[in-house]
């Protein structure tokens, strides 16, 4: 599957969210990261749907929203129909993951399920045929700037193992601490999506950073 980067706009200038996205895409994004934090399952807040549907006329990127939040499926229509393209939930943050990802199904937009580093892989096989991408958190979810946990890189090599079985095309995203060392890492474990905040957006070109993470 081709390498995607998805710049996670968390690093951006929020005074300028829209330019900051078209940015990216001008700079050869694949995917714009949209994070989305309630101050309950993460420490941090962030923004929710209103901002996304003020950021959706700037970019024909796919947004990939990643729902940090508690009892997600609460939310599930609301971010469907401000324009994200991919919803990931959290296994750890639903009652009912099965009914959740129905629920990101049922809206037309495609399946994320994600994973904190304290979690193990083994949570996502049963649930692997109801995605269509599989996010690993290789820090801990809530706050930018982290360093990358290698233990995820296990969790990354027996989650490509799960999707391999699966015969299914499932993209397999890492979130945390991505740059130029981690990238050829997590590529080599079986990852295809890298998430990069502050790598790309504090670039002197973002332009050659999403190239070189590409390439890496």
């Amino acid at each position: 599957m081709e390498i995607f980067i998805a710049p996670s706009i968390l690093a951006g200038d929020f005074a300028k969210m829209g330019e900051e996205v078209k940015r990216m895409q001008d700079n050869g994004a694949d995917m714009i990261h949209y994070d989305v934090m309630d101050g309950v399952f993460v420490p941090n807040i962030t923004f929710g749907p209103q901002m996304l549907k003020a950021i959706r006329p700037y970019t024909t990127l796919p947004l990939d929203v990643h729902l940090m939040i508690t009892e997600p499926i609460r939310y599930i229509k609301q971010f469907a129909q401000s324009g994200a393209d991919y919803i990931t939930v959290h296994y750890e943050a639903c009652k009912d993951l099965k009914a959740t990802l129905d629920a990101i199904k049922n809206e037309g937009v495609k399946v994320g399920l994600s994973i904190s580093p304290d979690t193990p892989a083994s949570v996502v096989k049963p649930y692997v045929s109801d995605c269509d991408m599989i996010l690993i958190m290789s820090v801990y979810p809530g706050f930018g700037g982290q360093k990358f946990i290698e233990g995820s890189l296990d969790k990354i090599k027996e989650i490509s193992a799960f999707v391999k079985e699966s015969g299914k095309d499932i993209r397999i995203e890492v979130d945390g601490g991505i740059n130029m060392t981690t990238a050829v890492l997590v590529k080599q474990a079986g990852a295809d999506t890298l998430v990069a905040g502050s790598a790309v957006f504090n670039a002197p070109s973002p332009k050659d950073m999403i190239t070189a993470l590409k390439n890496a």
